[in-house]
């Protein structure tokens, strides 16, 4: 007789009990040993085991005739398959007057269900199986996802396909979808945080940038269905899909049946705008948001920055590792010994294929707005003109090193940076040239790299905080060039 999933469920849970039994048993045995006290010991003092190096798990590439490419990785750890397609697109390449279209295509692409399924019918069919199928649009990228058992691969896959194929955009769905956008938008000034990094990108991209514009209701008010079907048509075909699919399978049948759902999709005429031009669009200055409820201040500082295949790369990240973190500069001098801050940071912060940022902030209580501010500029012109100690190098490399390493925990995780890497084009060792390049860094390197990429005289100073509680004021740092006010105040929605 056939067993169900209910007999094979109890037959896992009863393996499982029997497992746990041993560790349970000696961990009782623990309570009746003696136990010896330990003398604790300063963070400075522990000593680890060197990092194992970053193993890529075997992995299939291939590509089907109309130009879509493939990665299948087995991983038979649980019975369990997971995908995700990026595709070529993303919302920097919206219409100036439709800001918001991309993600709302991505929205409604799975909300608003197939041509042959509604989203309701999709949304039962995946629940009776525990398993999920997500799109969404990201800055520089759209995306599709699925997760499934093994044994509902066939049926989850199909789907997962048809909706990446043939979504239907029903005006029912966009309109919801457009109804909770303006809810995001009436509420995007609660945050203190979320209000600096929006006005923050601003004032380094231009109000204007794909980087750092707003959905606002005007916008909203101008997309309509067509306008999803047409931005799907732009940029979803075959030949703009990179798909990566880890889990519980065997390689030879999935690629067949990645054949079998897509082998047929037609490549299609598709055009990709060049990338947005990127240049600071505040150069300098003190900026200031008053919200006159807030008893505290969020602070960013910043210029432009780079991008991730810089050849300076490995040493800028070993110079994140001296300001950051517990054990770094900004915390141990502006948080520890000067209590100026409940969070402080700064780090340099690289994008694939556009400038990034580098970035320094924080929160702090009002009245240490600006010693803060001050505190943070002085450890950004330290590390540029004086070298870092080699306890400093080791630790830095030590806490890059060891986060970096987490980025490979399983072969989901891996896949996902393959599939990046290959997305916008680096180089598929590039794991590793990055570890180098870590390892290599000397003393030097991070004050040469401090001093050619950290550019005091181009930084961007935003407060969102009390203009009353802020005392001194802003207006000390810069008594010449003064503060200069950004008004949040969210456009009225179009009446009628």
């Amino acid at each position: 007789m056939t067993e169900n999933r209910t007999q094979r469920i109890a037959k896992i849970m009863a393996v499982g009990f029997s497992l746990l039994a041993v560790p349970l048993i000696l961990l009782l045995l623990t309570f009746v040993l003696p136990v010896q006290s330990a003398t604790p010991r300063h963070y400075t003092e522990l000593t680890f085991p060197p990092v194992p190096d970053v193993v890529v798990p075997k992995y299939t590439q291939f590509k089907l005739t109309n130009g879509m490419t493939v990665y299948l990785m087995e991983d038979h750890e649980l019975p369990l398959v997971g995908g995700t397609a990026l595709i070529r697109t993303g919302d920097r390449f919206e219409p100036t007057d439709k800001v918001g279209v991309g993600e709302i295509m991505a929205t409604v692409m799975r909300t608003g269900g197939t041509e042959k399924r509604s989203g309701d019918e999709i949304n039962r069919f995946l629940e009776q199986r525990a398993a999920s199928i997500e799109t969404g649009m990201g800055e520089a990228a759209g995306s599709a996802g699925f997760g499934a058992l093994s044994e509902d691969l066939a049926s989850v896959f199909d789907l997962f396909a048809e909706v990446l194929r043939s979504p239907a955009f029903p005006d029912s769905k966009l309109n919801l979808a457009k109804m909770q956008q303006r809810g995001s938008i009436a509420r995007r000034n609660d945050d203190p945080n979320g209000i600096a990094g929006r006005e923050f990108g601003k004032l380094i991209y231009g109000a204007d940038s794909p980087y750092a514009r707003t959905v606002e209701y005007s916008t909203l008010d101008n997309i309509s269905r067509a306008d999803l079907v047409n931005f799907y048509q732009q940029y979803y075909a075959p030949q703009n899909v990179l798909l990566g699919i880890v889990g519980d399978f065997d390689s030879a049948q999935v690629r067949r049946l990645v054949e079998a759902k897509f082998g047929d999709w037609r490549a299609t005429a598709t055009t990709k705008p060049p990338l947005p031009i990127v240049s600071q669009a505040k150069t300098s200055g003190i900026f200031f948001v008053d919200q006159p409820q807030l008893t505290q201040s969020s602070i960013q500082i910043g210029h432009l920055g780079g991008q991730l295949n810089s050849p300076d790369y490995a040493a800028l990240s070993v110079m994140n590792g001296v300001l950051n973190g517990f054990g770094g500069r900004l915390f141990n001098e502006v948080r520890s010994r000067q209590g100026l801050a409940y969070s402080v940071y700064a780090s340099w912060r690289p994008s694939f294929d556009y400038p990034g940022t580098f970035l320094a902030g924080g929160q702090t209580r009002s009245e240490a707005t600006v010693p803060f501010i001050q505190s943070v500029l002085s450890e950004i012109e330290r590390i540029r003109t004086t070298p870092i100690s080699a306890a400093e190098l080791a630790y830095a490399k030590d806490t890059v090193l060891n986060s970096f390493i987490f980025n490979f925990q399983d072969p989901a995780q891996t896949l996902s940076r393959l599939l990046r890497y290959d997305y916008f084009g680096y180089p598929k060792d590039f794991i590793f040239q990055y570890r180098k390049g870590v390892e290599a860094t000397t003393i030097a390197d991070v004050q040469r790299v401090a001093k050619t990429y950290l550019n005091p005289a181009k930084l961007v100073t935003l407060v969102v905080g009390n203009a009353k509680q802020i005392q001194p004021p802003l207006s000390s740092l810069n008594p010449a060039s003064g503060v200069t006010a950004i008004d949040v105040t969210i456009p009225p929605p179009r009446r009628g």
